[in-house]
């Protein structure tokens, strides 16, 4: 039996390769994939529960065996090569290339290889316009990985979520890492004394990240933390808030760390937050207004409402005109 990777990469190989020669013999296919007879009929009987999202029979991949002979009748798309517009392909390379940068990278060569081959089609488009859209904190991502490869502090502007504060803080930066779909440092951060996490798109990308002529040198008990289990580590006399929104603000689930995400069903969504600072959650759901449908523990609902209240009061007392 194969490796389960190199299992993988025959089935992609094999379904247009069988689509290419219909009626082959299983012992031409398997010797062609430099597989044995029962190995290329383990590949093809799982095939046969492969396809498209749905799993209904029409979904999956349709092999037929007559004798010893195998065609693939309905191949499911996989049949089809790849084709990226140039607006794609330049964005995946950016993509990519970002990814070249990280330490540690398993799978460089592979990598590399996939690059020069995008980079050859590209070429090869017709003149024209070309935009990729670069988050702010892509070029924050260029900044911290050439000072990590030149072994560089940084100074940065981040905010702190719980506190809605921004800081400015000394790094000395250890990795990148990427969790949940979201960039990360990992460093030694001189304002905490210890090694924290922070995320890309919450440091400044007005400046916020700025190189500096002093050598990182993290102390030798700096080590990485696991995040195995998640990034957000909370505290234990944090306060867990459960919040009730509006479809339009699904986007704190993305922000902000929670937990316990539920989905509602006219696609709102119910989440919890871990709270050790009040204020920005405060600040939070005015904020959201409507958009919040109910905030639960009551205490926390009853603030929000004072404020609100308190708001609502100082407006009245402004004179109009």
């Amino acid at each position: 039996m194969s490796g389960s990777t190199d299992r993988f990469s025959r089935l992609l190989a094999l379904v247009p390769w069988l689509r290419a020669h219909p009626g082959v013999s299983l012992e031409a296919a398997a010797a062609e994939f430099d597989v044995t007879v029962r190995q290329l009929r383990d590949d093809l009987d799982l095939l046969f529960v492969c396809g498209l999202p749905g799993g209904a029979p029409g979904d999956l991949i349709d092999v037929s065996y007559s004798g010893d002979q195998v065609t693939v009748v309905d191949p499911q798309t996989l049949d089809r090569p790849l084709r990226l517009s140039a607006d794609e392909a330049t964005a995946l390379l950016v993509a990519a290339r970002a990814l070249t940068d990280v330490p540690g990278l398993v799978g460089r060569e592979a990598l590399d290889q996939a690059l020069r081959k995008v980079e050859d089609a590209v070429g090869n488009e017709p003149a024209g316009h070309v935009r990729v859209a670069l988050d702010t904190h892509d070029e924050v991502l260029a900044i911290l990985q050439g000072a990590i490869r030149d072994r560089r502090r940084v100074r940065l502007r981040y905010l702190v979520w719980s506190r809605d504060e921004m800081t400015v803080r000394d790094v000395d930066p250890m990795r990148v890492l990427v969790r949940d779909g979201h960039w990360y440092l990992e460093g030694w951060c001189h304002r905490a004394s210890a090694v924290r996490l922070f995320r890309l798109d919450r440091i400044d990308g007005r400046g916020g990240a700025v190189v500096l002529d002093v050598v990182a040198q993290p102390p030798p008990t700096a080590t990485p933390r696991d995040t195995a289990d998640g990034v957000y580590r909370p505290g234990p006399d944090d306060i867990p808030v459960r919040l009730d929104l509006e479809p339009q603000a699904r986007w704190v689930v993305d922000y902000y760390p929670v937990s316990d995400v539920c989905e509602l069903p006219d696609g709102g969504v119910s989440v919890l937050l871990r709270v050790s600072e009040p204020s920005w959650l405060n600040r939070l759901v005015l904020g959201l207004g409507a958009q919040v449908r109910r905030v639960e523990p009551a205490s926390v609902a009853a603030r929000v409402h004072e404020l609100a209240d308190r708001a609502l009061a100082a407006y009245a007392e402004e004179p109009i005109g």
